[in-house]
């Protein structure tokens, strides 16, 4: 099974690119899509009813921001829109769906640079989440938390580190709330396979960026580590266009 995710920056914009064209070619069995910008009444049926997927979507009560969208080939034995904080589910960041084998949880992460109360919302949103998926693996549960963090971890995963750690998305304090997600048990899939690699999966779009390769790697798969030995590869597609971001694959064993 090969489950993707991607920031597409703004799913009307996507469909209107290569987005239909690219699900042909690489068939996902599921499709995390985040940073959807979009409202219920602005979904059309080339959205909603993409042949041999079934859609759910969480939106935000402000219109053209945020929100999230799973696809996925395989109907989930169950789906929830959020974590049950109103304060957080009320900006449609989080899809949950449940499957015989694992529960996928497609997360965009808030961005924490607009101010400090937009950081210290992203750092409780840090929290609600590691609780919630504590609370889940505590139950037997195995877990897929994919997404756009909006956090580099290491000086690795990105291309400027020194002239970012003041700014967040590379601040000490998130990243060692990904030091701590890790050490409660969660793994990152991409560093798993490939500890030395250097690749990204987000640029600016200012001063060509992405054709310099100035990148982060901000994009994600952590699995709960008793679904560790099922996952058989990782990827980052860096040519695939569209967006500022660029599709991340799981490969994983069902």
């Amino acid at each position: 099974m090969r489950i993707y995710s991607w920031n597409v920056n703004g799913l009307r914009a996507i469909a209107q690119k290569n987005f239909f064209e690219w699900i042909e070619k690489e068939k996902p069995d599921i499709l995390c899509i985040q940073e959807t910008k979009i409202q219920e009444n602005q979904l059309k049926d080339e959205l909603t009813n993409i042949e041999g997927y079934y859609s759910y979507f969480s939106f935000a009560d402000k219109k053209g921001y945020s929100g999230v969208a799973t696809y996925t080939k395989i109907k989930p034995i169950n789906v929830k829109h959020g974590i049950g904080i109103d304060e957080f589910d009320r900006e449609g960041r989080i899809v949950i769906t449940e499957f015989d084998e694992f529960t996928l949880l497609n997360i965009y992460f808030p961005n924490g640079q607009m101010s400090d109360e937009r950081l210290d919302y992203k750092l409780r949103f840090y929290e609600a989440v590691l609780e919630y998926c504590n609370s889940e693996v505590e139950k037997g549960k195995k877990l897929i938390i994919c997404g756009d963090y909006n956090t580099a971890h290491r000086e690795i995963d990105l291309k400027n580190p020194k002239a970012n750690e003041k700014y967040s998305g590379f601040l000490p304090i998130e990243r060692a709330w990904i030091d701590r997600f890790i050490e409660s048990g969660y793994i990152d899939t991409y560093r798993h396979f490939y500890p030395d690699k250097i690749e990204y999966t987000w640029w600016s779009y200012k001063f060509k960026a992405r054709e310099k390769n100035i990148g982060w790697r901000i994009d994600y798969h952590f699995v709960s580590k008793n679904l560790i030995d099922k996952v058989k590869d990782v990827k980052i597609l860096t040519d695939v266009m569209g967006s500022d971001h660029c599709p991340i694959m799981l490969e994983i064993e069902c």
